[in-house]
């Protein structure tokens, strides 16, 4: 099972490859829910360096696309080609057609976050030659597993880090504070004593969990089980913080298990199970009649 990050820099991403196995970076004007989106000049040179030292490179075109979109995404689409990088996250189906069309080489991974829930989507979009699946944040651990006994993708699955709960394409926030003449000072809702953090950058707004997502002990299971990646995410972490995280989630066995786990709850408090053990309340059923 192979470590998937999302570094911010140049530096953290040096730091980050002597324990992450595959990393992840999102293209400004295309990419949502990343605290840090590049140029392509800079995903070049991201990719030498990750190239030169063996690891995994993907890019996530995970917008909702615009008619405007399509010719700079096309650009993006054939230069990613060029790269030679691992595979690229989509939100917007229309990237599928556009590969098929443009003839890539690399493959797509779908990435629908809320709507990555269950093996017969992830069927259907393998039969339509998309390689990978990053799961919703959304389902239990029993439904990841049943996923992976039922399909042939490849699955991405987060086990760290603040989960993306609400997207939205207008400036929520700004629009807020430039109607009401604030300052800006960094954004979080606060509600019932719980602080989510949002980003409002220039593909609109996010809302984050309130808790932070650790499945350090469900790690070894999900590995047990062939879980193709783990998903740790950065935003809102400090790099040294996390730089330890991803040390212990890389060497963790079932011996040391509980000693990491020590140290992970001293250093992260604000943790959270999510959903791994919290079934979703409104869910469709097979009628049985």
């Amino acid at each position: 099972m192979k470590i998937l990050t999302t570094p911010r820099n140049k530096n953290e991403l040096n730091k980050l490859l002597t324990y992450s196995d595959a990393f992840l970076f999102g293209i400004e004007g295309f990419s949502v829910n990343f605290a840090n989106n590049f140029k392509l000049e800079q995903i070049k040179e991201f990719n030498k360096i990750i190239k030169q030292n063996n690891k995994q490179i993907f890019i996530s075109l995970n917008k909702n696309m615009h008619n405007n979109d399509i010719k700079k995404v096309k650009e993006i689409l054939l230069s990613l080609n060029e790269l030679n990088i691992n595979g690229l996250f989509f939100y917007d189906v229309g990237i599928v057609n556009l590969k098929n069309k443009l003839n890539l080489n690399y493959d797509l991974v779908w990435a629908q976050e809320h709507l990555t829930t269950n093996y017969n989507t992830c069927n259907f979009w393998y039969q339509q030659k998309v390689k990978y699946a990053f799961i919703s944040s959304e389902i239990t651990k029993e439904e990841i597993l049943k996923i992976k006994q039922n399909t042939k993708m490849k699955l991405i699955v987060t086990l760290f880090g603040y989960l993306p709960m609400f997207t939205s394409k207008r400036h929520l926030v700004d629009n807020y504070l430039q109607t009401f003449k604030l300052d800006k000072k960094g954004y979080y809702i606060h509600k019932e004593n719980k602080i989510y953090p949002i980003i409002d950058n220039n593909e609109g707004t996010v809302v984050y969990s309130n808790y932070i997502l650790n499945g350090l002990e469900e790690y070894l299971e999900l590995k047990s089980n062939n879980i193709d990646y783990i998903f740790l995410n950065n935003f809102n972490i400090d790099e040294k913080t996390f730089l330890k995280v991803v040390s212990n989630y890389k060497k963790l066995n079932s011996k040391n298990l509980e000693k990491i786990k020590a140290e992970l709850n001293q250093l992260i408090t604000n943790t959270s199970k999510g959903f791994l053990y919290t079934e979703t309340i409104y869910k469709v059923k097979k009628n049985e009649k």
